[in-house]
């Protein structure tokens, strides 16, 4: 059933918490066994979705964790572990099993050990040519993942001092500190195990000839722009699996186009990222799909602002609250085709983050008004910061997420003009942009879209500590810094969450970045597509991998 829909409305001490993200040590069944879903699967047929164009390349290791990279390798690539997938798993909790790892240990609070399957093969595509897949791949892609000049993604295995491969089948991370979030972050969609070989070969992993993977399927043709086909891998390591003999990912960036496609039979999934359809859309297609399969619940992503906070006008708290007083987070909910009204506000961390994220009501008293719009007070703040006429600012952006995206950037500007800043948009092709506003590369504000990693630490070290690639905003807070470190070294769960909430607090007071809200939307998917649900995050291969075509 569908998670309940939290309308704009709502009070916000009505914004539960709940859920959580357990690491199993031991890998979990992959094959959900619900009632509703207790039949025999069926093997064959192609998985037909709507996806996305890798644009950047397929390198993992190059760029962020975005939708057009990670989406398309998460059918063809494994990790040590991932998160589990299926009907019985909740969207918002991430529970972690075992992917390449059969087993791993903790045998003190800086060391863990990996126990490999054995008889996993890398795909039979020169250089690699079906070989099997050892503990020195994985040593070798994680001290890749370490070393590559340009991985903004580093940080997240920051900890890890040295990686050894005791026999073919261990590997042991040794951490130079404790690092309460190692096993969440080794199940994120940047950590692919990539082969030694097809890096030698082409210089780097952008090309679509150097996608060899260990995953459940191969990329067998690559049409920039047009589509992706996928075809079963047939020495994929889990016995049975996948069912289906190959995904098409079809590239489509219009909503109209996509839409007009789904309806007429030709994808299996509703056609936005993560196999949502637009609320504004939904009556739509219930009426020509009156037995389609649903599912509510809050998304990852949501829009963020950037500031510079070393230049004027942003190293003045009073502007940057001022900014965040402007903002109507409910206005950009009820004019958006995503969510028509249904959403949540969110703080530092996401809200779909539902463990980690902390109620809007459990802010501190100044953190919580910057979640009500009130224009006078933002007029009153700028003019106290020196700016009584208001501002004139650009603000840099990419429309290349889409349509919906500039709608709500839209709303925001309009925000802001309310308030008196006047903000003129300086719009950026999606890779220029990734390849540069994200990593603090503009002028003095910025807006985007965040949430590619369904795991709370990396809203906090990735973008506030100094250094970092994807610290956007340049914030240099060396009391927020130790803050950041501590909940990091923290393994004990409850005491790392009250470090995080305290954290939350004292962002939103600061705000060296305003958020937007995230949508509650709907995934739908076919009635004859078997033991699939959504979930968070880029791994639509997870989530397709044990489920199964009924026709």
């Amino acid at each position: 059933m569908g998670s309940p829909v939290a309308p704009t409305t709502i009070s916000r001490r009505d914004l539960l918490k709940l859920g959580g993200a357990a690491a199993a040590g031991a890998t979990l069944p992959l094959l959900d066994r619900e009632p509703a879903e207790a039949q025999t699967p069926k093997r064959g047929g192609v998985f037909r979705i709507r996806g996305e164009d890798a644009t950047t390349g397929f390198d993992p290791h190059l760029f962020s964790n975005h939708h057009r990279i990670s989406t398309n390798l998460s059918f063809t690539h494994s990790r040590l572990v991932k998160v589990k997938a299926g009907p019985s798993i909740v969207p918002g909790t991430l529970p972690v099993e075992g992917d390449l790892a059969e087993s791993w240990t903790q045998p003190n609070d800086r060391t863990y050990v990996f126990r490999l399957r054995k008889g996993v093969r890398w795909h039979p595509k020169p250089p690699v040519n079906g070989r099997e897949l050892t503990a020195e791949d994985v040593k070798y892609t994680y001290e890749r993942f370490l070393s590559i000049k340009g991985n903004p993604n580093r940080s997240m295995l920051g900890a890890v001092e040295k990686i050894d491969a005791p026999d073919k089948y261990t590997v042991r991370f040794m951490l130079n500190e404790p690092s309460g979030w190692f096993v969440d972050y080794l199940a994120q969609t940047v950590m692919w195990v990539v082969p030694r070989e097809a890096v030698e070969q082409f210089g780097d992993l952008k090309r679509p000839e150097a996608v060899i993977g260990t995953g459940p399927w191969m990329l067998e043709r690559y049409e920039p722009n047009v589509r992706l086909t996928l075809v079963r891998n047939p020495n994929y390591f889990v016995p049975g699996l996948p069912y289906a003999d190959g995904v098409e990912v079809t590239i489509d960036e219009d909503p109209s186009s996509r839409l007009a496609t789904w309806i007429s039979g030709k994808y299996d999934f509703a056609p936005e990222y993560g196999q949502c359809v637009r609320r504004l859309d939904l009556d739509v297609a219930k009426g020509r799909k009156p037995n389609l399969k649903t599912q509510d619940f809050t998304v990852l992503f949501s829009g963020v602002t950037m500031m510079k906070l070393d230049r004027e006008p942003f190293k003045d708290v009073r502007v940057r609250r001022a900014l965040a007083l402007a903002m109507n987070w409910k206005e950009v909910l009820e004019t958006n085709a995503w969510s028509q009204g249904h959403g949540v506000p969110n703080p530092a961390i996401p809200a779909a983050l539902k463990e980690w994220s902390i109620p809007i009501n459990q802010l501190s008293p100044e953190g919580r008004r910057h979640y009500e719009q009130n224009i006078p007070e933002a007029k009153r703040l700028l003019t106290q910061a020196g700016f009584p006429n208001g501002l004139k600012l650009p603000v840099e952006a990419t429309l290349g997420w889409s349509p919906d995206y500039v709608d709500n950037l839209q709303v925001v500007m309009r925000n802001w003009k309310d308030a008196g800043i006047d903000t003129e948009l300086r719009g950026k092709e999606f890779g220029a942009f990734m390849s540069s506003v994200i990593y603090g590369k503009f002028e003095k504000l910025a807006h985007s879209l965040r949430g590619g990693s369904p795991i709370a630490d990396i809203y906090l070290y990735a973008g506030h500590v100094p250094g970092e690639a994807l610290n956007a905003s340049g914030v240099d807070d060396p009391k927020l810094t130790e803050m950041i470190k501590l909940q990091r070294r923290t393994l004990d769960t409850a005491k790392r969450r009250e470090l995080v909430y305290d954290i939350q607090r004292y962002l939103a007071e600061q705000v060296y970045y305003a958020y937007d809200a995230s949508v509650t939307t709907v995934s739908a998917w076919e009635p004859y597509v078997k033991n699939f649900a959504p979930n968070l995050g880029h791994d639509y291969g997870g989530r397709l991998m044990a489920a199964w075509l009924d026709r």
